[in-house]
Formats: C-alpha cells, structure tokens, sequence
C-alpha cells in the first residue's frame, strides 16, 4: 500500500541547449494524456508506359511533434504563484538573448523529463505554441492555478554527425526540392531557423536561391556545420 505513491516522479521539461534564463521546469501533476505525431513525404515519378502505380521516392521526413497539457497549482503554498511557470513556458518560445547575439536567433531546444517514461527518450524539440488559462486566484488576484496546452516541434540531433565518415558528401543526407520549397523553408524545417539557409546555398554552391529546381535534391549539413558556414559568410 502507497508503494507506488511513494515512487512518484514528477514529469516536466529541461532546456538542453540554449542559454536560457530558466533551465528546468516540473509540472504540478504528470499529465494524462500525451500526444505525438511523424509523418514522412514521398514522391511518385509519373510515366506514360507504367502498368501499374511507380515506386515511391522517399522525399524527407516531417518534424516529430509533442500536445500535451500541463497543471501548475500553488493552492497548498501561503505565497504561491504560478505566473512565473507559465512565464518560463512563454519566454521558451521566444529566441534566447545569446543567439540573438550571435545574429542567429534560435528558441532553447527542450527536452520531455518523467522517469522511466520512454515515450520521448529521444525527442529534442522547441516550442512552438502555448495557450494558457488562469484558473484559480487568491484575494488580492495572485493566480494559483493554471492550465497550458502546449507544442513542442523536433529538431534534427547532430548525434549522428560523430561518425568519423560523416564528414564525406556520399554520407550526406539529401532532400528533394519540391514545388513550393525555398532555401528558407528547408533551413526551418530542417534547423527551426530560415536564417540559416545561406548555408545551404553555400554548402550546395547555389548562386541564385530564387532559381530552385522541383525533383532536384540539396545537401543538409548538420546544424553545427551550417552554423560554422553562417558565421564564416559573416566574417568574409
């Protein structure tokens, strides 16, 4: 009896890169639900004499993305105020003073914390939304409780960029330019941050972006690489 209870770990979100003013933050109870999605895009080449459907072309996958709802609550506690919790998660979404520094503004990339929980083990991602609702209030209007329905976005982990042959161009992930696609929106999708597509056009030797051609495919360096392209154009 109360073996479980007194186990209890709560769940919450820890900034892993980025300076942010706040690193951590744990929710008041482990939400109920957990929401998540992938999805990945494929190309299907069309021919005259084909018989039959063709043979998809994997064209890149999606970002991963986290919904779930988190519970602040200070009821118990005689100063308590939840408005600086729900300040952290909205000063989260925002790009953090250091990169706007460096001219290359970037949220804090966090990650999901409960336990043993392996649902998100892996998941790196930043915020991209939060609604947040006050639910309680003391006399003098000091919120107590409140409620925030949030997003988190993944962003590519450069893990795999410690291989000693990931440097070579055969080893490269590539993406398929498809109708629509800019050097910008590949850097967002690929980075969470347009301002990096001039390392792709770099990385790619891509003198005019404005002239992309849809079924043709562009290299992706990992972050750091497109980072250390961006800052290297900066000192030319």
């Amino acid at each position: 009896m109360g073996v479980l209870g007194l186990n209890l770990q709560k769940a919450g979100l820890r900034v892993v890169s980025g300076a942010a003013r706040t690193s951590s933050l744990k929710f008041a109870y482990n939400p109920t639900e957990l929401s998540t999605s992938k999805s990945a895009s494929w190309n299907r080449p069309t021919t005259n004499s084909a018989k039959s459907a063709t043979q998809p072309q994997f064209a890149g996958a999606q970002p991963q993305t986290v919904q779930l709802e988190i519970f602040f609550d200070a009821y118990e506690d005689l100063l308590g105020d939840v408005s600086d919790d729900v300040k952290t998660l909205f000063e989260w979404t925002k790009p953090t003073p250091s990169s706007i520094s460096k001219k290359l503004p970037n949220p804090p990339i966090l990650t999901f914390e409960w336990g043993s929980n392996k649902v998100l083990a892996d998941f790196r991602g930043y915020l991209k939304s939060v609604s947040a609702k006050y639910t309680m209030f003391r006399a003098d209007g000091t919120p107590i409780r409140a409620t925030a329905s949030i997003s988190l976005e993944e962003v590519p982990n450069d893990s795999a960029g410690q291989n000693p042959t990931s440097g070579s161009l055969n080893s490269r992930r590539s993406h398929v330019l498809r109708d629509g696609d800019s050097l910008q929106s590949v850097a967002y999708r690929e980075y969470g941050s347009p301002a990096l597509w001039r390392s792709l056009a770099l990385f790619n030797g891509i003198d005019d972006p404005l002239r992309l051609v849809p079924g043709s495919s562009i290299l992706i360096p990992s972050s750091s690489e497109a980072t250390r392209l961006l800052d290297g154009a900066g000192d030319a």
